[in-house]
C-alpha cells in the first residue's frame, strides 16, 4: 500500500497516518494487504481477464477485522479479477481525502458519513449510482433514500446500512465503589459522579471521565451532541427554528466539562488521548465514564477484549429532563464511488457484494451498527454481545434534521470550547465570536448553493 501513496500524499498526511500504522494502534492503516485472488480466465476465451485493483478509503476502525474478512473474500471469489485494497485512516479523515482528490491521487471508493457526504457532493468527489441500481436494489432501498443525507440535486450517492446510536459508556463497578447506584441523569450529576469515582479510584489509577481530546471536535461530536439532542437541542450548534447557528446551549454542556477538568476528574493526558487508547484504558478498568457510538460494543469484543462490568445508558440531559431524543447518526449512507475513479464498473461490483444481505446481516448481528434497513432488521438477530442492549434502538431514539455543515474563518467550535476548557475565559465572547463567524460562513455556503438553511419556527424535537 505505501508503494501505491504518491510521495505529496506521504509527505502531507505523514503526521495524520503514521500513528495509524504503528504496531502498537489496533486502528489506522490495515497492518497487511489482502490476500491475493487467483488468475482469473474469461469463460469465452480461457484467456487472464485483466486485474483491476481499486483501493477503499475508511476511517471506521471498529469493523476493520470483519472488512478484511469480505474483502480477502471477495478478492479470491470474484470473476472479474478485481481486487480491493483496504486503507483505514485513523483521524482527519477528511482532510486526507482532499488531500488525495487535489493531487489526482483518490481512492476508487470511499467511507462516507452524513457529515461529510454533502460537503464531498459539492466538491465533485462522489459518483452518482442512480445508473447502476437494479430493481432488486431500488425494491430494497428506495423508502430510505433521504434528500441533503444521501440523495443530492435528484442524484443518489450511496445506500443505507446501519446507524449509531449515541451513549454514555459507564463501569458499574467503579460507579459502585463510588457509590453511585445509577448513571447521571443531568450534567451536574455527571460532574458529581465522576468526581466520586476519582476520589475512590485516584490511588490506582482510576479517574471518573475521559473523552478523546486529541481531536476536540471528535471528542465534543459523540458527547455534546448526544447530551444536546436529548435536551431538545441540534447537537451540531445549529438552531432549527432560526435556521442560524447558536453555540449558546453549546456553551452550558461545555460549563459542565470544564468543571470535571477543574475538579481533576478527567483522566491525565485527555488533551492528546485518540479514541483507541481511550478504549484500551477504559477495557483495563482505568475510567469510569465516556460518551461514545453503539460501535463499542464490537470494540471491547473484538478490539480491546475486557472483563470489566460495563454497559451503556442514556446520556445525561442538560437539567436531567428529556425534552427531546438521542440522534441517531450515520444512518443514510455507507459506501460511495469516487468521482475520478477509473474503474468505476469493478467499483460498483464491490459495493454490490459489499450490500448483499449476507454481509448486513452479519455486520447488524456482530454489533457493528444498527441496521436501518427494514429487510436487514427483520432477518437479523439481535447482536449477542455483551453491552449492545444499552445501544439498541428505543424510544428516546430518532432521526434529526440535518444541520448545514460550514468552515468558518478561523478555528471551529471544538478547538475553541476545548481551549476554554482547560485554560478559562469569557464564555459569553466565546459564543458570540462563534455565532458571528459561523453565520457568516452560512450565509456565504447558502449564497454559493452549497448548503441551505431554512428556519422552522414550528419544529417540535420532542415529536421526532
Amino acid at each position: 500500500m505505501w508503494k501505491r501513496m504518491p510521495g505529496f500524499l506521504l509527505a502531507l498526511s505523514l503526521m495524520i497516518v503514521l500513528a495509524a500504522c504503528s504496531g502498537g494502534n489496533n486502528g489506522g492503516q490495515n497492518a497487511e494487504p489482502p490476500a491475493k485472488p487467483v488468475e482469473k480466465t474469461s469463460p469465452a476465451t480461457s484467456k487472464p481477464v485483466e486485474k483491476k485493483t481499486i483501493s477503499y478509503w475508511t476511517d471506521d476502525r471498529h469493523d476493520q477485522e470483519y472488512l478484511k474478512e469480505l474483502i480477502a473474500e471477495f478478492n479470491a471469489s470474484n470473476p472479474d479479477n478485481i481486487e480491493v485494497e483496504l486503507t483505514v485512516l485513523s483521524e482527519n479523515f477528511n482532510q486526507s481525502v482532499d488531500i488525495a482528490f487535489s493531487g489526482n491521487q483518490a481512492p476508487d471508493l470511499l467511507r462516507i458519513k452524513s457529515a461529510n457526504t454533502g460537503t464531498f457532493v459539492k466538491k465533485g468527489y462522489l459518483e452518482p449510482i442512480d445508473a447502476f441500481l437494479t430493481d432488486e436494489l431500488k425494491s430494497k432501498f428506495g423508502s430510505l433514500f433521504i434528500d441533503e443525507v444521501n440523495r443530492f440535486g435528484g442524484k443518489l450517492y450511496s445506500l443505507p446500512n446501519t446507524g449509531n446510536t449515541l451513549r454514555l459508556v459507564y463501569n458499574r463497578d467503579l460507579l459502585e465503589k463510588a457509590g453511585i447506584t445509577a448513571p447521571p441523569a443531568s450534567m451536574q450529576d455527571l460532574v458529581d459522579a465522576a468526581k466520586k469515582i476519582t476520589e475512590a479510584g485516584k490511588a490506582e489509577g482510576i479517574y471518573g471521565f475521559a473523552l478523546n481530546f486529541k481531536n476536540p471536535k471528535g471528542a465534543f461530536d459523540r458527547s455534546v451532541r448526544e447530551i444536546l439532542s436529548l435536551s431538545g437541542q441540534q447537537g451540531l450548534g445549529f438552531d432549527i427554528k432560526t435556521g442560524k447557528f447558536d453555540f449558546a446551549p453549546y456553551a452550558e454542556a461545555i460549563g459542565y466539562f470544564k468543571q470535571i477538568w477543574d475538579d481533576g476528574s478527567m483522566l491525565p493526558g485527555v488533551e492528546s488521548l485518540d479514541i483507541d487508547p481511550l478504549r484500551a484504558q477504559f477495557a483495563a478498568g482505568k475510567i469510569g465514564m465516556y460518551m461514545s457510538f453503539s460501535t463499542e460494543p464490537g470494540v471491547y469484543k473484538d478490539q480491546f477484549p475486557t472483563e470489566i462490568n460495563w454497559a451503556g445508558a442514556l446520556a445525561p440531559t442538560l437539567d436531567g429532563q428529556i425534552k427531546g431524543s438521542s440522534e441517531i447518526v450515520s444512518a443514510g449512507t455507507w459506501i460511495s464511488i469516487s468521482a475520478s475513479s477509473k474503474h468505476k464498473e469493478a467499483a460498483w461490483k464491490f459495493m454490490e457484494y459489499m450490500y448483499r444481505d449476507e454481509a448486513m446481516v452479519t455486520y447488524h448481528e456482530n454489533g457493528f451498527g444498527i441496521s436501518v434497513v427494514p429487510s436487514i432488521a427483520e432477518k437479523a438477530k439481535q447482536p449477542d454481545i455483551n453491552g449492545m442492549e444499552g445501544f439498541l434502538v428505543g424510544e428516546h431514539d430518532s432521526m434529526w434534521p440535518v444541520s448545514p455543515s460550514v468552515t468558518p474563518e478561523g478555528a471551529n467550535y471544538g478547538d475553541i470550547f476545548f481551549k476554554y476548557m482547560i485554560d478559562g475565559g469569557d464564555l459569553d465572547a466565546i459564543v458570540q465570536d462563534l455565532n458571528a463567524r459561523y453565520n457568516v460562513a452560512l450565509e456565504k455556503a447558502v449564497e454559493k448553493g452549497e448548503v441551505t438553511a431554512v428556519p422552522d419556527p414550528n419544529f417540535d424535537p420532542g415529536k421526532l
